[in-house]
């Protein structure tokens, strides 16, 4: 057999080794790890060493990289000289120059050559990834993890000389995919769904849910100003009377300078032992605490706070440690859900 013909053959070898390369950088990039982790988990060895190069995925593409750019060299160097010489035979065979059948045997093959490598080498191999991407990473991920530890003393290098590149422009390099989504990048993702009519948000729970990080304490909280304040000496006599006038259920109690030192809920008195005097002051064991959180907090990071402590109502104080109003747990919730009224509640607060 001519060296022409294994030319041939090296093609096709350099176009699978391309098509294999180029399909692995998709699969590794596009797969998701919600997709393997189940498989992992019920002891898939591919699966595994797929999350593997996912977590690895910076060295992972290095070696992609090395692949690709080795068989498109080959290709340049093997391949096309073979079909150039292949095609200047035959040429000359019909009478034409042999000047100018090298030329276009040259044209011919470099066309023929840069078109195998684009659609077979390139494009068919990038779509079926980014088609089938958890199956292919599955299946590429093995022989590109074992490349990688054979040619690790190549691409290490490599890799990190280009991270030194990347930290000189103050860009951080990172091992492993980002599958999170922001905030707007959702929001786009909802609206256009709503436009195709593939959504609907009638209650306006997913709205108040996206909107839900945008909000700070200070936007929600109640001012000092609407709250209602007792002694710390009311009696249940006098808050029954309150609640009739106002509706409300909570009343703080503050010291001498306006600050909110600890609250009392209706209820704490409505349906306390029949040991509690209504004419005589609420015990102080009946007053529930308030715990404290800054203006500029996130509402997810109050909410959190709320939950780990078991208090319902928050202070929200300002920079200078002054207090602005009360964070109330209703509240935050409403922004997720909506407005949630009750019987208790009159106004725009239950208090």
């Amino acid at each position: 057999m001519s060296t022409d013909w294994f030319g041939l053959i090296w093609l096709v070898v350099l176009l699978l080794g391309n098509a294999f390369f180029v399909a692995a950088e998709f699969a590794v990039v596009a797969a998701k790890r919600s997709q393997l982790e189940p498989r992992a988990q019920e002891g898939s060895s591919a699966a595994k060493t797929a999350l593997y190069a996912m977590e690895h995925v910076s060295v992972m593409l290095a070696i992609c990289q090395l692949g690709i750019t080795v068989c498109s060299l080959l290709l340049g160097n093997v391949a096309e000289p073979a079909i150039h010489h292949l095609l200047s035979g035959p040429l000359e065979g019909l009478g034409i120059p042999a000047g100018l059948s090298s030329t276009i045997s040259f044209i011919l093959s470099l066309g023929v050559v840069t078109y195998l490598h684009v659609v077979i080498g390139e494009m068919v191999p990038k779509n079926i990834a980014l088609a089938a991407s958890a199956r292919a990473v599955m299946l590429l991920a093995p022989p590109l993890v074992f490349l990688s530890r054979v040619f690790g003393f190549v691409i290490k290098p490599l890799n990190g000389l280009a991270n030194s590149i990347l930290h000189l422009f103050k860009i951080e390099a990172r091992d492993e995919v980002n599958e999170a989504f922001t905030i707007e990048q959702v929001e786009s993702i909802v609206a256009e769904s709503k436009r195709e009519g593939l959504l609907t948000d009638d209650t306006g729970l997913l709205k108040g849910a996206l909107e839900f990080s945008d909000k700070t304490a200070a936007d929600i909280m109640v001012p000092m100003s609407e709250l209602i304040t007792i002694s710390s000496s009311v009696t249940p006599d006098e808050l029954v009377t309150l609640v009739g006038k106002t509706g409300f259920s909570r009343y703080f109690v503050t010291d001498e300078d306006g600050y909110p030192q600890d609250y009392l809920h209706i209820k704490d008195v409505l349906y306390a032992d029949s040991t509690l005097e209504y004419g005589a002051p609420v015990p102080t064991k009946r007053f529930r605490p308030l715990f404290t959180v800054t203006a500029g907090d996130e509402v997810e990071e109050a909410l959190s706070q709320m939950q780990k402590v078991g208090i319902h109502v928050a202070r929200v104080v300002s920079a200078d440690g002054n207090v602005l109003g009360l964070l109330f747990l209703e509240d935050v919730l409403e922004e997720l859900v909506g407005e949630v009224q009750d019987a208790m509640q009159r106004g725009r607060h239950e208090y």
